[in-house]
């Protein structure tokens, strides 16, 4: 049985990766007083700019292809950035409805990509030559009980977004930006009075949401996919629940994707457990949907959702 959870722990992390950092996005969005469910759009946005710029720089530099995925991994961050100002022009600018926004984020999303893999490649389809390999982190993987778990098959990009989530706590809740940020959110009329231009603390939330969700796509393309299919499986939307599941907080959120990372990968892997192999697949590749359903709707009573978000907000100043 322990040998079991060793093997399932790190690829549970692994899967929870990209679901914590999009949900994180999410996050900077709706404390500015933005909804964005075009996290999943977002997220083949990013996986489709990673995995084109990462084939191409990996063609072109056979020598250094990590270098190739860290530059892919930026590159993706950018084109999150800029299309997520579709979303923060319709929302902010435009007071247009942030549900139907979003949702022509996800539709355009999904759409344009596979168009454009279809006349660069001549495929739907954009294989990487090789994607971010997993490492022993050396000494602490050797620690009884944790180093197995934790410091054993992982990714640089694990660290990188734990850290990315620490200090996204700090920013939100110990620094004036995070201030004002929730402020927007809460009560934007307020923040106004009190000097703070909302319609830029709105875009600058949309696209820090943007950068993440994209990242997102990206990162589970180096670690996990390792090929663009013009889909990221619903991930995006998962997020999506794994930030209403943590109550709209970093560390919240970062227990929720875990959650919902370990229903996932112990549904995946579930074939291989003997106690598991009479129990149909279907019901098992349904377990972490379920799963989800119920976390929203036992949560959802106590939610505290910032209390603008989604909220048009005029002040007649343009």
């Amino acid at each position: 049985m322990w040998t079991t959870i060793e093997q399932i722990f790190p690829y549970a992390i692994m899967f929870t990766i990209p679901l914590l950092i999009t949900a994180l996005g999410g996050l900077f969005s709706e404390r500015s007083g933005v909804v964005n469910i075009g996290l999943e759009g977002l997220m083949v946005i990013g996986s489709f700019i990673g995995a084109l710029s990462i084939s191409k720089l990996q063609a072109a530099w056979p020598d250094h292809t990590v270098a190739a995925i860290w530059v892919g991994l930026l590159l993706a961050i950018v084109a999150g950035v800029l299309f997520s100002l579709l979303h923060a022009f319709a929302s902010v600018h435009l007071s247009a409805n942030q549900v139907i926004s979003g949702t022509a984020i996800n539709m355009i999303a999904g759409a344009i990509t596979v168009f454009l893999s279809r006349n660069i490649t001549g495929s739907g389809n954009i294989r990487l030559t090789s994607g971010f390999q997993p490492f022993d982190v050396p000494g602490l993987s050797h620690i009884p009980i944790l180093g197995p778990l934790i410091f054993s098959k992982t990714y640089w990009t694990t660290w990188l977004i734990l850290l990315v989530v620490l200090l996204s706590a700090f920013v939100l809740k110990k620094t004036p930006f995070g201030l004002r940020l929730r402020a927007c959110g809460e009560y934007p009329q307020a923040a106004e009075a009190a000097g703070v231009n909302v319609y830029r603390m709105r875009y600058i939330g949309v696209m820090i949401s943007g950068g993440f969700a994209s990242l997102g796509g990206a990162i589970l393309l180096v670690t996990i996919a390792g090929e663009f299919t013009g889909t990221v499986a619903g991930l995006g939307f998962l997020s999506l629940a794994a930030l209403i599941f943590g109550q709209w907080r970093p560390l919240g959120i970062l227990a929720a994707t875990l959650f919902f990372g370990f229903a996932s990968t112990f549904a995946n892997v579930s074939q291989v457990i003997p106690a598991l192999q009479h129990i149909p697949p279907v019901i098992l590749q349904l377990f972490p949907y379920v799963v989800t359903l119920v976390a929203l709707v036992i949560f959802s009573k106590s939610s505290q959702a910032p209390k603008a978000a989604g909220e048009v907000f005029d002040s007649g100043k343009r």
